[in-house]
């Protein structure tokens, strides 16, 4: 028989989505982990019970394929063979490919590029303009496509099928957001086979080649360059377009250690908000019990403004100096693209600021609503 604290906590209600801080603080203060009778599951407030769970290989992450399998396998495909989706052994022969693909040297090549793009982007903006629409979406979404291979020609694609996919992340998606991430799926994937083939004929400087040279299948490949699409364009785009706002709400601008600054934007508005797990045997945490088939579900954004850990957890701190953040999760499936998405962040934001030394809110930002992947559609901006 379950034993344990509760929680009634709506992650639906509008209040919470829009602001889901003050909510956590509550729930962290009362107990580290509860049960969560609408999700069925556990949820982990605390940086300690959230570091805990991501640790221990007993609380797994299990791939279940979504309903109905035969309408939704271009998006099932994607995901049973990603290496997020699953836990060692497969999940180490998955993630080494891409891992040693990123060793040799991807990452640092492409920072010229990055300021390169972003020093276009800028260029092109007027005074006034929309920090998201106009600078935060399209530059991870040309520096992954740099990175994969993909043709710059397909970018406004790859914005639109990552967002397609990514929606359906969120509790409860409509039929029309299913519909959209199947389509997305499966032309996503038409495309990365294309461009296999053509790179098995003729390699290039590449992370695609440097996949399909390994023993990695079709299908693995795909869902590979999938996950790096996805969480590279959709983590630097509201990481970016969280942090910065935050910023300029309080009038503040990055500090000399730019990196440090990347960090507290990481930190203090989570673009990833909940991740789950699976109990393959009873484990206990946050003073619980998580019997064997239960889930749990990590709130990030709770445990890094966790003041168990962090000083004025609440407080937007440019130059913080210890910041152990769990915004790229912690253990084994700790995010494989966090240099990328470090280096990409802190050039962005550098570039922005030096073009823009007095940038201000023009206006209200617009909330994308969602609370799995938290962020903003449009942020406008004048300089």
């Amino acid at each position: 028989m379950r034993s344990g604290p509760t929680t009634s906590l709506d992650l639906d209600a509008p209040d919470l989505v829009a602001d889901p801080y003050p909510f956590f603080a509550r729930e962290r203060a009362a107990h580290e982990v509860a049960w969560h009778e609408p999700s069925q599951a556990w949820l982990a407030f605390s940086h300690r019970a959230v570091s805990a769970v991501q640790r221990d290989r007993r609380l797994a992450r299990l791939w279940r394929d979504r309903e109905p399998t035969d309408y939704l396998e271009p998006f099932n495909v994607l995901h049973r063979n990603q290496m997020m989706e699953n836990e060692p052994p497969a999940h180490t022969r998955l993630r080494r490919p891409v891992a040693q693909a990123f060793a040799r040297g991807h990452v640092e090549r492409l920072r010229p590029r990055v300021r390169e793009l972003a020093t276009s982007l800028l260029d092109g903006v007027g005074p006034s303009f929309d920090l998201v629409h106009d600078y935060a979406e399209p530059l991870p979404v040309l520096v992954i496509a740099e990175l994969l291979g993909v043709p710059a020609s397909h970018a406004d694609d790859l914005r639109a099928w990552s967002q397609a996919i990514v929606r359906m992340y969120e509790r409860q998606p409509s039929d029309e957001v299913v519909a959209a991430a199947v389509a997305a799926g499966s032309d996503f994937a038409s495309l990365a086979r294309e461009l296999m083939a053509a790179r098995r004929a003729a390699p290039a400087d590449d992370l695609i080649t440097d996949l399909v040279a390994t023993e990695l299948t079709d299908d693995e490949i795909v869902a590979s360059v999938v996950l790096l699409l996805n969480a590279g364009h959709e983590a630097s785009v509201n990481v970016f377009g969280n942090g910065a706002m935050a910023m300029l709400e309080r009038g503040l601008r990055p500090a000399d250690d730019v990196p440090a600054t990347v960090e507290e934007m990481l930190r203090f508005d989570s673009a990833l908000q909940l991740f789950e797990r699976t109990a393959t045997e009873d484990v206990e945490v946050g003073g619980v019990t998580v019997a064997a088939g239960e889930r749990i579900a990590v709130l990030l954004g709770s445990a890094n403004r966790d003041p168990a850990v962090f000083e004025s957890p609440d407080e937007l701190l440019v130059d913080r100096a210890t910041n152990p953040h769990v915004a790229f999760g912690v253990g084994v499936h700790f995010c494989l693209g966090a240099p990328l998405a470090r280096m990409e962040l802190a050039e962005s934001v550098a570039a922005l600021w030096r073009r823009f030394p007095d940038l201000r809110l023009a206006g209200r930002p617009t909330s994308r609503g969602t609370f799995v992947l938290r962020g903003h559609a449009h942020v406008p901006v004048e300089g």
